[in-house]
């Protein structure tokens, strides 16, 4: 690992990043590059599932990774060597991953020949193809039970839980329907909820289909020489609930959403935005604490391109934060600035802004987040308009001559450490260690579902 403290530069006491190498250039293929206040402490290889990894879900003394083969659990009760407890075989990408009490919900957001663990790929024009959400008890960790499964129009790309005592529900997004496929038809201007009974999990079931674009959402705007395509709004790419404060915040390709949850089955839009210049697919969105600030990224690129070069510049596949103000008695999404990462990266590295999560700061809104190949980054959005970063962790290019895809998918912060889920390389665990940081390291919760914003105060 090379840590370049000597690189860093101290200013009014605190570290700040220095490039990722002390000239400036980009690292070796594979070479490890952090900024002094970071530390890479393990990284644990793929074993058994070959697939992408994908996001990451936590619980007491466990860690929850997707795959697209399936899912990984771990024992991370000492985070400088986790073991694995368990692997679990059932294919259908994306897998995204949420956990609560003993069970555990799979997105499958590929068209499957059934809704079984041992499906194959099917064509989404078959009316038999299923897509959907899985439910497994988790009860004993070394051996996750199959106990129902939900088909949801357009499939479960990702998912959210909003958590009751007996109930469990799940907003499934999902999006780009055609008039070829029989269980995902144009118009798919909503999302599906999902109620899973906790004790009875098996009588899972779609119970609500909430419209939240009834005049279409965007249109899109196609690409021009200057401009990357703006995505037409068919659906949801991701949501953040909030449920101690009852909002949720939604992703949805061409626009971005506050909504109100006091009714978890019928959420009702508060404010919608656009961004028509810089934003091109609205893909998740993040509060800070106190909820009155969302940070929405930007996958430009789909996340399979070169999107952190010089070429694409510093306000295209990054962030976008917004203060939610208070307006004629209204929520209102107020733009402030952008935030991307501030190293540029190779051609051949796939990157642009992913799954994040805070870090429960006091007094501050910093967040760490997954850039793919571009690496992981602890920024500070406590001014909305003058963000800035404050530590990374990055590898070097897979290859050196070949745009290949790999990359951190999700990088959250989780009782004093930073957990990445590398799509190529396994997971990582970090530790950073920064007076403006430190603060949260004595905050213990006991899950973590970062699409469902915990109450850390």
């Amino acid at each position: 690992m090379a840590t370049l403290a000597a690189a860093a530069v101290t200013l009014l006491g605190l570290a700040v990043p220095a490039p990722a190498t002390a000239d400036g250039s980009i690292p070796g293929v594979d070479e490890v590059v952090t900024s002094a206040n970071v530390e890479h402490l393990v990284n644990i290889p793929k074993q058994s599932l070959g697939g992408f990894n994908t996001d990451l879900a936590f619980q007491g003394r466990y860690a929850f990774a997707g795959n697209y083969d399936g899912f990984v659990i771990y024992d991370i009760s000492r985070p400088t060597s986790p073991k694995m407890v368990s692997q679990v075989l059932c294919p259908g990408s994306q897998n995204d991953i949420s956990v609560s009490g003993n069970l555990l919900v799979l997105s499958t957001d590929s068209s499957r020949s059934d809704n079984s663990c041992a499906s194959t790929s099917q064509s989404a024009a078959e009316k038999s193809s299923w897509e959907g959400v899985k439910v497994f008890d988790i009860s004993d960790k070394a051996n996750p039970r199959y106990v129902a499964a939900v088909e949801t129009a357009c499939g479960s790309h990702t998912h959210t839980l909003v958590p009751g005592k007996r109930d469990l529900f799940v907003y499934v997004s999902s999006y780009s329907p055609s008039a070829s496929f029989p269980d995902c038809q144009p118009p798919h201007d909503g999302i599906s909820v999902v109620k899973i009974p906790r004790s009875h999990p098996e009588q899972a079931a779609v119970t609500a289909f909430p419209v939240l674009f009834p005049d279409g959402g965007n249109p899109g705007v196609p690409p021009t020489d200057t401009q990357a395509r703006v995505s037409e709004t068919t659906g949801c790419h991701d949501i953040t609930a909030f449920p101690k404060l009852k909002l949720a915040a939604g992703a949805c390709m061409g626009d971005g959403i506050l909504m109100d949850i006091s009714d978890p089955e019928r959420p009702k839009v508060l404010d919608r935005v656009q961004d028509n210049v810089n934003f091109s697919f609205w893909h998740s969105a993040t509060f800070n604490e106190r909820g009155n600030k969302v940070v929405f990224t930007d996958e430009l690129g789909g996340g399979g391109g070169a999107e952190c070069n010089a070429a694409i510049g510093p306000q295209r596949g990054a962030d976008g934060i917004y203060d939610i103000v208070r307006k004629h008695g209204k929520s209102k999404l107020v733009f402030r600035n952008y935030y991307k990462i501030p190293r540029h990266q190779a051609d051949t590295e796939n990157c642009v802004a992913h799954n994040g999560s805070l870090i429960p700061a006091k007094g501050r809104d910093i967040m760490v987040q997954a850039w793919y190949q571009g690496g992981v980054s602890v920024w500070d959005f406590t001014d909305s308009a003058r963000p800035k970063e404050i530590g990374f962790f990055e590898r070097g290019p897979i290859s050196a001559d070949t745009l290949t895809l790999g990359g951190s998918w999700s990088a959250y912060y989780y009782n004093g450490y930073i957990y990445s889920n590398d799509i190529a390389k396994g997971f990582d665990v970090l530790k950073i260690s920064d007076r403006r940081t430190d603060s949260a390291r004595g905050i213990r919760i006991a899950e973590l579902n970062v699409q469902t914003q915990p109450d850390y105060r």
